[in-house]
């Protein structure tokens, strides 16, 4: 895991205290909470990272 780059989602907005952070790979994108990264992370495979992304995206 030490080779996977994070970044902060843009679905975060401007606050500090929501924040999570993302790493898109080739079979799985990952998700973390960015004030408790050592707690672990989720792993999407790409259908339910599409599928997550448009259920949140429909909700705006």
């Amino acid at each position: 895991m030490s080779d996977v780059q994070w970044h902060k989602s843009s679905y975060s907005g401007g606050s500090h205290q929501n924040c999570v952070e993302v790493a898109e790979g080739p079979e799985h994108t990952l998700v973390r909470d960015t004030q408790y990264r050592d707690h672990g992370h989720l792993a999407f495979e790409g259908l339910a990272w599409s599928g997550f992304l448009s259920s949140v995206k429909s909700d705006r």
